[in-house]
C-alpha cells in the first residue's frame, strides 16, 4: 500500500475558489496468497510421456495428471515413487489433476509446483516492513518477479524455486534457462542504477540451506551468478516447510 496525492482547483456559485488534496491509498493484491492446495491426494508414479503430463496410478486406475513443472525433475519422477496431486475445480479440462509433489526415497517430500515460488516469496515480502510491493515489475526488457520500496529505497527481486538436491544442497537449474540468466544481468543492470536487487531462492524441500548453480547443466548460470555476486546484487535462500496441502517459509 502506498498514498498517492492528487491536487487540484474547485470553484462555487459563491466566486469561492480554493485548492483540494486528494489523498488515495494504492494496494495491490494477489490472489491466493496463502501457499494452500484445497484438494490433495496421493498416487503412484508411473511416467512422464513429456513435459506437461504423467501417468499416475490413482485408486488402482491409470490416470493422466498435469505435471505443473516443465522441468526435467529425471531425480524425483521416478517409476514407482508416491506423488501428491491436486483436484482442478475445472470440470472442463482434460486432466483431473495437477502433480504437485513427489516423496524422494532417503530423503522426503519436495514440492515441485512451479507456481509455489512466487506465492511464497509474496507472503515472505509481506512480513517484511516494506511500503509498497508490486509482482510482475518490467524493468528494461523483462518482466521482474517483484519491485519494493522502502521510504527512498528502490527494490527489484527475482525468485527462482529450487527442486534439485544432492547431499542435502540445492541446485538451480535442473534444465538450462536462458531467461533465468537474462533476469540475472537485467538485476545487474538495475543495482549499477541505484536499485538494490536481490536473487531469492525459495527452496521447496527442508532440510536444505543454500542453492549453489548447477555448472553441468548451465555452466553460464553459474558465471552469471558470480557477476552478480561481484556487482553487489543480494542472494537470499528462502528455507520451506512442505506438506502434502501446503507450502510454507521458515
Amino acid at each position: 500500500m502506498r498514498k498517492c496525492y492528487t491536487m487540484g482547483i474547485f470553484g462555487s456559485p459563491f466566486g469561492l475558489t480554493g485548492v483540494f488534496l486528494f489523498i488515495q491509498y494504492e494496494h495491490y493484491y494477489s490472489e491466493g496468497l496463502n501457499m494452500r492446495y484445497s484438494k490433495t491426494l496421493r498416487a503412484k508414479f508411473i511416467d512422464r510421456p513429456n513435459r506437461f503430463i504423467a501417468h499416475v496410478e490413482l485408486s488402482g486406475k491409470v490416470e493422466t495428471v498435469h505435471v505443473k513443472n516443465t522441468g526435467r525433475c529425471r531425480e524425483l519422477l521416478i517409476p514407482g515413487v508416491m506423488v501428491i496431486l491436486e483436484k482442478s475445480d475445472n470440470e472442463s479440462r482434460k486432466t483431473k489433476y495437477d502433480l504437485i509433489a513427489v516423496y524422494k526415497k532417503n530423503f522426503g517430500l519436495i514440492n515441485i509446483d512451479s507456481q509455489a515460488p512466487n506465492k511464497v516469496a509474496r507472503e515472505w515480502l509481506e512480513s517484511k516492513n516494506y511500503s509498497y510491493i508490486r509482482p510482475e515489475y518490467t524493468y528494461g526488457k523483462s518482466r521482474i518477479d517483484f519491485y519494493m520500496e522502502d521510504n527512498s529505497k528502490k527494490y527489484l527481486m527475482e525468485v527462482k524455486g529450487c527442486t534439485l538436491e544432492r547431499d542435502k544442497v540445492g541446485y538451480f537449474p535442473d534444465a538450462p534457462t536462458e531467461r533465468g540468466v537474462k533476469h540475472i544481468y537485467e538485476l545487474i543492470k538495475a543495482k549499477n542504477e541505484g536499485y538494490h536487487s536481490i536473487l531469492a531462492f525459495v527452496i521447496q524441500m527442508e532440510g536444505v540451506c543454500e542453492v549453489l548453480p548447477n555448472t553441468e547443466m548451465q555452466p553460464e548460470f553459474k558465471v552469471a551468478m558470480d557477476d552478480a555476486r561481484k556487482a553487489g546484487v543480494e542472494i537470499i535462500f528462502i528455507k520451506c516447510k512442505v506438506y502434502e496441502d501446503r507450502l510454507e517459509w521458515i
